[in-house]
């Protein structure tokens, strides 16, 4: 197994903007990830295994749906405390993020917000402690970036809904014991229906051959004439609002989570080029590798800091979608570069399993597609700074 050697950066001292309770929460998330994340994620990635024995652990770090209330199940924490804990799961591994961001962002929280009372108890408790994992319906074989021009539908006949269509892309769906899924009813208003599995005619097929996100379970959403019950609905959400706010949590938790293998990066690549012997001397030691490593720590505190006044505007109730697309956008991208740069460094052992670093580049493909194209968000910016939609 891997040891996992990981130190921290923080150019800018940014933790003496945390409370106590922030760095509690940070360093508890952080001894799991090197505990229970790191000695085993490179093999799971090979074997494109998700590992199923950490759920109970994120769990009890708090990473699924942090700030739902404790009433619910949840840790009832604030938005910087949730954003560190997806900082600190990413930088072990994106697919295991991208786990928690499911259950938490795209499941819980549209079940919190959206969902009846009695929903809101049956489900929460069980998905905050691990005990069912769920996920969430949106992009389609033939809508992606626009999901308004969905073709899932719910036919209302009577005592009951039939749901008929089929979803892609969908993180943790062949695991998932419950799929929060949209799909436009009679009338082709957008609406939030709870699929349990077990329900005749839902299937879940695995995704396999990827590339990328190899440690995260990937499928689809299979609906063929599925009966679902009506007090499924979800009951105080109509139209395309419903989907995207909870896309928009998920962003925002993106945008922490990415600089986690930003940093695992820059950290191994330090590391590595004091001790790589060339010429005579440590690589780190070279201009072009010293030019490397400062334009990632810079690019890396600059996202720090968008993250911190980003998370600091979510506990106020005032940040925007556009501004949390900002965030999404530039992290993710800069994670990206941040890998590729490493990966030049370390040179050939950079391609190697013995560490992180092509892992993370190659997750990083996914997850600057994902939650919204690099390209979409910042046609989402063009439209806030400007007043003129680029999609009409």
């Amino acid at each position: 197994m891997a040891t996992d050697n990981y130190q921290a950066h923080d150019y800018y001292l940014l933790d003496e903007l945390l409370t106590d309770e922030h760095k509690l929460i940070r360093d508890t998330a952080r001894a799991f990830v090197k505990k229970s994340i790191s000695p085993i994620i490179e093999e799971a990635c090979q074997k494109a295994e998700f590992p199923k024995q950490i759920i109970k652990g994120l769990a009890e770090i708090g990473a699924f749906g942090p700030t739902i209330p404790r009433e619910y199940g949840g840790a009832g924490l604030d938005y910087i405390s949730y954003g560190i804990i997806m900082q600190e799961i990413e930088r072990g591994d994106s697919g295991i993020r991208s786990t928690a961001s499911v259950q938490g962002s795209l499941v819980m929280y549209p079940i919190y917000a959206f969902g009846s009372e009695e929903q809101k108890k049956k489900w929460l408790p069980l998905l905050a402690s691990g005990d069912k994992i769920g996920c969430f319906g949106l992009t389609e074989p033939d809508h992606g970036s626009n999901p308004s021009g969905m073709v899932s539908r719910i036919t209302d006949k009577g005592s009951h809904y039939i749901l008929n269509g089929a979803k892609m892309w969908i993180s943790n769906a062949p695991i998932a014991d419950v799929a929060v899924v949209w799909a436009k009813d009679d009338e082709g208003v957008i609406r939030g229906v709870i699929v349990e599995r077990g329900m005749e005619g839902f299937t879940t097929p695995e995704t396999h051959n990827k590339w990328s996100l190899r440690a995260s379970a990937t499928g689809e959403l299979v609906f063929d004439n599925v009966k679902i019950p009506k007090e499924n609905i979800l009951p105080n959400v109509k139209g395309l609002k419903g989907p995207l706010s909870c896309l928009n949590m998920a962003r925002y938790g993106i945008s922490w989570g990415s600089v986690g293998p930003a940093l695992d990066c820059y950290d191994a690549a330090l590391r590595y080029s004091k001790e790589r012997i060339q010429f005579g001397k440590p690589i780190g030691g070279f201009q072009l590798t010293q030019k490397k490593l400062a334009e990632m720590i810079t690019e890396i505190t600059k996202a720090q800091l968008l993250c911190w006044r980003l998370g600091m505007l979510m506990n106020e109730k005032r940040a925007t979608p556009a501004q949390i697309s900002m965030a999404k956008r530039n992290n993710v991208n800069m994670a990206l570069q941040v890998a590729r740069e490493a990966r030049q460094i370390f040179g050939g052992m950079g391609i190697t399993g013995e560490y992180p670093i092509m892992r993370h580049m190659m997750n990083l493909e996914s997850v600057i597609t994902y939650e919204g194209t690099h390209d979409i968000h910042l046609l989402i910016t063009g439209m806030d700074v400007t007043g003129i939609s680029a999609f009409e």
